[in-house]
């Protein structure tokens, strides 16, 4: 699900996200299997698919509301994900340092309904094809045994 977490207003709205002024993140409220996915491979995802070295950037997209941050529900999600921030500076995975904030979860607000299940509504609009669309076949080539089959 599409949303924003970790600002200081109630309710929202993504007009009011995007001045910069609200705190928030854009984020997905993820709910996954321990069984099927741990939560370091879940991390490692995170950290492949987009780029943790810019501050309140992603891409062409400007402002802390594109910050990149981990928003954890337990003590246990906060020591793996600072360990893996350890692991992946100690392989030198990236060029940069990694920014992730790593944040206790807050109020989750669920975004309009127009932000939600976007890229497979849009798939032809050209940030979907110039932003998403990669991330995607990076995804499907790197962790291709996690996806289930016709999914991607």
């Amino acid at each position: 699900t599409s949303g924003y977490m970790g600002g200081h207003t109630q309710n929202p709205a993504y007009k009011e996200v995007c001045t910069g002024n609200t705190g928030y993140a854009e984020v997905i409220d993820l709910e996954y299997d321990a069984d099927e996915l741990s939560f370091d491979e879940l991390l490692l995802i995170f950290f492949k698919t987009h780029n943790p070295t810019t501050l309140n950037r992603q891409g062409n997209d400007v402002g802390t509301q594109y910050r990149s941050v981990i928003f954890y529900y337990n003590d246990t999600q906060k020591q793996q994900a600072e360990a893996m921030i350890k692991r992946l500076t100690a392989e030198k995975v990236f060029d940069k340092p990694i920014v992730t904030e790593i944040t206790p979860a807050s109020a989750f607000y669920k975004a309009e309904d127009y932000h939600q299940g976007y890229f497979n509504s849009n798939p032809r609009n050209s940030y979907c094809a110039a932003v998403i669309q990669p991330k995607l076949h990076k995804f499907a080539k790197e962790f291709a045994e996690k996806i289930k089959p016709g999914l991607l």
